[in-house]
């Protein structure tokens, strides 16, 4: 703030009327109205000249214009949002019974846009609750989640029910109830009494209530999608319970080293040898790409390749381990040798002791049942680290169902296993050595360490010190798949085999199905692994077949 002007005489006292008549107004910092050059003659105004002491002179500042107001509200006053909303009014989407059959946590998974439940779909899901399928469980737990929503008698159903209410923070839609009967009027070729028909109307009816509003049917049955756009509704799949929007992203477990490695990650390497395997500890751009049990591999014309698994991720820098060569024949796995360098990886995590989960995709032929249960024999019978081996797999035919099977659970499953029977016969064959009569006993003695069990009685129980084997794991949901895994108790191993490209299961795809879901959510586990493989063994005709039909 400038001083006042000093007094005319000596030892006077200026008024308190002088002194506010001299004080200047408070002006801003910066303002474009004020220019700095004419800070000087405000001061001189005030004071005068030097030369000589002069009466005060009062002198009156402009007015300035105030700061916006704008600013300061933005900053202050008004609250920041977290997350971007998008321009207009939100969705609104009518949700298909199958959907909530499918998932039944689809309800919070619309982020900020509102839902809307026809009656129809309430009375279907009324029709599928009895049974112990899936599908009913589903079913059931959606009934549990809406009773819950809409439990609150203050709340009125007109005006929307918050799907945060009961938790569910990343919902910050509403969901509305069908609670008036709607003015449908449909094509008369379209049977009024179905279901899916119902629900059409109930979208025609609500785009011409609120216009301003975007309405969406949302459903899993594609026939009811086609018949939606043929009416010119709007209508989307359920695309919230894909674990990947490609294929083609899934993480394969193999990453090829590029040719200059050595260059760009060999001036600080370090490395040492132990247990027979030599380790490398490598910094450089290629750590941060790297996971935890992955397989890396580096092949150049005219150098010895490089085969080795990242063990360690500190900060920086990465530790690789070099493999155990399961190509020769004097480190067979119950007879069985790797033909190619895919199956080389899937061995080495087979027969690691520290990977307690084991997934393996690829398509037919590529030997995932035949070394999955040689190694799982051979550290049942030879190493005795498990008791026994149990297999499983999920029984949905390919065809037509053959009705009712006869037996105990294991008979019930042996149709179902001729798979494992096929690799015990490879497996029983690869000892020439023993005659026929040791071929027998050793078969007998297989036998008895496998164990066929159904997927519908795993529900509770605890496995100890088992080797797991789920086939055909590609048709589980990601509630199955965490089903069965949560099943592992100490000492067990569990190894899932699946082909993505064939999916018999209803309503699941490569993107939705467990076997992706599972491989996703455990990559860089330090206790997991996965390996892709890419080429096929079975025969000649075969991988012809794979690469032409």
């Amino acid at each position: 703030m400038p001083l006042p002007k000093p007094p005319a005489k000596r030892a006077a006292l200026l008024s308190a009327e002088e002194f506010e008549s001299q004080a200047p107004p408070r002006q801003p910092r910066k303002t474009p109205s004020s220019p700095a050059a004419a800070e000087p003659q405000a001061v001189t105004a005030l004071y005068g000249t030097h030369s000589e002491p002069s009466a005060p002179i009062v002198t009156k500042a402009p007015v300035l214009p105030p700061p916006p107001a704008r600013h300061v509200h933005r900053h202050i006053e008004e609250p920041r949002r977290t997350r971007p909303r998008g321009d207009g009014p939100a969705r609104l989407f009518v949700l298909d019974t199958n959907v909530l059959m499918h998932d039944p946590m689809s309800l919070y998974r619309f982020e900020e846009h509102d839902i809307y439940l026809p009656m129809i779909t309430l009375e279907e899901l009324d029709s599928h609750k009895r049974g112990m399928s899936e599908v009913s469980r589903n079913v059931r737990q959606v009934s549990r989640e809406l009773d819950a929503l809409a439990g609150d008698s203050k709340l009125d159903p007109g005006a929307g029910i918050p799907l945060a209410k009961t938790g569910h923070r990343e919902a910050g839609g509403k969901l509305f109830f069908q609670t008036q009967l709607l003015n449908v009027q449909l094509p008369v070729g379209l049977p009024q009494g179905k279901a899916d028909n119902q629900i059409l109307g109930v979208v025609q009816s609500l785009r011409e209530q609120h216009g301003e509003r975007d309405v969406v049917l949302v459903s899993k049955d594609i026939n009811m999608r086609v018949k939606a756009r043929a009416l010119g509704l709007p209508a989307e799949d359920y695309f919230n319970d894909k674990t990947l929007e490609d294929g083609d992203l899934l993480y394969t477990g193999v990453l090829p080293l590029p040719a200059d490695f050595w260059d760009r990650h060999g001036k600080t390497m370090e490395s040492w040898q132990q247990g027979g395997h030599t380790y490398y500890r490598i910094a450089g751009p290629l750590v941060p790409a790297l996971l935890v049990n992955q397989f890396v591999y580096l092949e150049s014309p005219g150098a010895a390749p490089l085969y080795a698994k990242v063990t360690e991720i500190t900060g920086k820098t990465a530790v690789l381990k070099t493999l155990r060569e399961y190509t020769h024949q004097k480190n067979a796995v119950w007879g069985v040798t790797a033909r190619n360098r895919e199956q080389n990886f899937a061995l080495n995590l087979l027969n690691d002791p520290e990977c307690d989960f084991i997934t393996l995709t690829g398509t037919a032929g590529t030997g995932k049942t035949l070394m999955t249960l040689a190694s799982g024999l051979a550290q049942v019978m030879d190493d005795r680290r498990y008791t026994e081996i149990i297999v499983t797999r999920v029984t949905v035919p390919v065809g037509e169902d053959i009705g009712f099977l006869p037996g105990t659970e294991e008979e019930k499953m042996g149709p179902w296993m001729g798979a494992l029977d096929d690799n015990l016969e490879v497996l029983s064959r690869s000892d020439s050595s023993a005659g026929e009569w040791g071929r027998a006993a050793t078969n007998d003695l297989v036998r008895s360490k496998i164990k066929i069990k159904s997927l519908n009685f795993m529900r509770g129980r605890t496995f100890l010190n088992k080797y797991v084997i789920i086939d055909e794991a590609q048709n589980l949901t990601p509630k199955q798949m965490k089903t069965l895994i949560t099943r592992a108790g100490p000492g067990t191993k569990i190894v899932c085999l699946g082909n993505l490209a064939q999916i018999d299961t209803p309503y699941l795809t490569e993107g939705s199905s467990g076997l992706t879901y599972a491989v996703d959510r455990f990559k860089g586990w330090p206790h997991s692994g996965h390996v892709m493989l890419a080429r096929g063994e079975r025969s000649r005709l075969a991988d012809f077949a794979s690469e032409v039909l």
